[in-house]
């Protein structure tokens, strides 16, 4: 807030806002061109039965990215266009990644990121897709039902 004063100050109030308004405006554009290939990325992983692992670290990220962008402030919008580099994106998603999968771990065991990011995720059994095949009739109410020994 202080910096945004200071060059409010400098070149004056309303280029302070232009210039707020137009790093948004930039923003949110770039922000929805990456958040529509990371979900078309998550997706086509998801189809090939891999789990989106990294996609998700990167959603979050362009979500952080979003608010950061939308926040008034220079020293937000530099870290939200720090997000928004898909290198620097990835690492943080990376390390998000690897810190919150050793908190759940034991310790003593290992975690290798990449292996885990390619790894395929494949129910190993048809019970567990969630698929229940079956029929059914509709009962009404108002009618009688027939009972066991009316057959």
């Amino acid at each position: 807030m202080l910096l945004l004063i200071k060059v409010g100050g400098l070149i004056g109030a309303w280029y302070t806002v232009g210039l707020v308004l137009l790093t948004a405006i930039i923003g949110v554009n770039l922000l929805k061109k990456q958040g529509l290939r990371t979900l078309m990325t998550a997706q086509a992983k998801a189809q090939q039965g891999m789990m989106p692992v990294g996609e998700i670290g990167e959603g979050m990220m362009l979500a952080i990215a979003g608010a950061l962008l939308l926040t008034p402030g220079f020293v937000t919008d530099a870290i939200g266009f720090l997000l928004l580099t898909p290198g620097i994106r990835q690492t943080i998603a990376a390390q998000l990644a690897k810190n919150m999968v050793s908190m759940q771990q034991p310790s003593g065991a290992s975690f290798h990121y990449q292996e885990f990011r390619q790894s395929s995720y494949r129910p190993s059994d048809t019970r567990e897709t969630g698929v229940i095949d079956a029929e059914f009739e509709e009962v009404n109410e108002d009618s009688e039902r027939p009972s066991l020994h009316d057959k």
